[in-house]
């Protein structure tokens, strides 16, 4: 049987079980997961929608704000900018005396601190700041999506597919099928494939929209024209490379072990402590790969200890080509090892 037989049989296969992925009842909670950040975005899109139309009508000159300096008495700030707009006086438990003060220049907000009637802190804060969401999106995307979702997901999907017909007992109707059992692994591995790549790329984008839809139109023409689709792309990328690796490993995982859950574990402790392991055993990560795809890096500052800042984004990320084929090869290195093992696979449901 030549190689094209051996494609159209892995097709059928893969046609066969698509079905069943999507519309499997234990599954449903891998679209939860999924459409968590489009949800997440959408509820703070909601809610700077309905801030934009409740915005105060006394607008203090955002001049005569910056103008004001830590030092500065009560009464010469309410002399300059006029009576704040929220005014509230407590003491604290040293019995000092304070007092915060807020303004609006109808972009931002301006928070005033004062102890003793003396200014001690100013900051602002935008109604609507685009950089701070786009800094938000990628931290969620690289904190939740990557280390969390799209690992559990495939954990869902993929362990199940040799596991799930052992415990059904009805493995051994595939195994009667007239098609290799390799075949028949790449089958089950395209079906799942297929399916988490449009859960969890489709999520992506639903949440990146999300991120974009409460900004203004020219902010957002802009953003599209400038970097937009090139991040979008490298965010479906991340999502999709997450999968299939993912995926490679739990299928061998449904192999090799009755429960694949513990060393499921000590792969999701592996993935997040992949920034302070060696540069060469960084390589041995879907994590590494995925991640350095990212368009945007996780927001970290000075403050945050050194082991932190490692464990959030890796010391030395690879380029975009070198994380494409090292993914590639680590990928096709757990599938050759998972076509070894199905080969030799025997039946005992009297073991499981």
């Amino acid at each position: 049987m030549n190689a094209v037989f051996r494609i159209r049989q892995t097709w059928i296969i893969a046609r066969l079980l698509l079905r069943r992925v999507f519309l499997f009842r234990r599954s449903s909670w891998v679209y939860l997961l999924a459409m968590f950040p489009a949800v997440v975005f959408l509820a703070h899109g909601i809610q700077m929608k309905i801030q934009n139309q409740w915005t105060p009508s006394r607008v203090t000159p955002s001049a005569l704000l910056e103008s004001i300096r830590e030092g500065a008495r009560e009464d010469e700030v309410i002399e300059k900018a006029g009576i704040p707009i929220k005014d509230r006086s407590f003491q604290s438990k040293q019995k000092k005396q304070l007092r915060n003060m807020e303004y609006f220049d109808g972009e931002r907000w301006w928070f005033l601190s004062f102890r003793d009637g003396i200014l001690q802190y100013k900051h602002n804060q935008k109604l609507v700041d685009f950089t701070k969401d786009r800094l938000a999106f990628a931290g969620m995307f690289q904190f939740y999506y990557l280390r969390l979702a799209i690992f559990f997901g495939c954990l869902g999907i993929f362990a199940n597919l040799f596991r799930g017909e052992m415990l059904d007992k009805t493995l051994h109707f595939w195994f009667l099928a007239p098609a290799r059992r390799e075949v028949l692994l790449a089958g089950k591995y395209l079906a799942s494939v297929i399916a988490a790549l449009l859960v969890f790329t489709v999520g992506a984008v639903l949440g990146f929209a999300m991120m974009l839809w409460p900004h203004h139109a020219a902010q957002v023409t802009a953003y599209w024209q400038d970097q937009g689709l090139s991040h979008l792309f490298s965010y479906i990328s991340a999502a999709a490379l997450g999968c299939m690796g993912y995926g490679s490993i739990f299928l061998a995982f449904g192999l090799l072990f009755r429960n694949p859950i513990f060393p499921s574990i000590v792969i999701l402790f592996w993935e997040n402590i992949n920034g302070v392991l060696p540069t060469w055993l960084q390589k041995l990560s879907v994590l590494h790969y995925a991640q350095s795809l990212c368009p945007v890096p996780v927001p970290t500052n000075d403050s945050m200890p050194v082991l932190i800042r490692l464990l959030i984004s890796p010391a030395d990320p690879p380029s975009t080509f070198t994380a494409i084929f090292g993914f590639i090869i680590l990928t096709a290195l757990v599938l050759w090892v998972t076509s070894r093992i199905v080969r030799r696979l025997e039946i005992n449901y009297n073991t499981e």
